[in-house]
């Protein structure tokens, strides 16, 4: 996915041309492609670099600790939240990877405490001591930022780790 991000970054770039209109655009039929198409869509520079690296990070840990449900939990990360921006997020366009990023560290954080398990616990532990400061996004602060795609995010995550803490095999 970060791969994709930057082609997509790459190509408005070099190009010139404002990709922004593959956002989700809340309520629009037009706004639908959205939900595929805007957490690789980005900004700018600063927009693209401050979420490469949580995706990346926070991505190999779902992959490496949880391999049996990671899939899933990414796909439903992914798509989810992309549906509750187009269904409940305010009239623009909102574009880039944090709604997937929320969902993924939320998902980590929540689960060691769902699951109760020591290596689950101890995952949630250093995922909130690494991306804890995340909750400062999930209040509106700047008209520019999708912060429903934050909290919306958030809340996926919080319910995968809800709904998969009883599955017997998630590594």
């Amino acid at each position: 996915m970060a791969f994709l991000m930057w082609v997509s970054f790459s190509y408005q770039f070099y190009s010139g041309t404002d990709l922004g209109f593959l956002g989700v655009y809340p309520r629009q039929v037009s706004g639908l492609i959205g939900i595929i198409t805007s957490p690789l869509i980005h900004g700018d520079l600063n927009h693209i670099m401050s979420n490469t690296l949580p995706l990346i990070l926070l991505g190999a840990a779902l992959f490496h600790f949880y391999s049996r449900i990671a899939t899933t939990v990414f796909y439903n990360a992914y798509l989810i939240t992309g549906i509750l921006v187009w269904l409940f997020g305010r009239e623009f366009y909102h574009i880039g990877a944090s709604g997937v990023i929320y969902a993924l560290a939320f998902f980590l954080m929540l689960f060691g405490l769902f699951r109760g398990d020591k290596k689950s616990l101890f995952i949630s532990i250093i995922t909130v001591a690494v991306y804890g400061g995340l909750i400062y996004g999930l209040m509106p602060d700047n008209p520019q930022t999708s912060w429903e795609s934050h909290v919306f995010g958030a809340g996926v995550g919080a319910s995968l780790a809800f709904v998969f803490r009883t599955r017997k095999q998630v590594d």
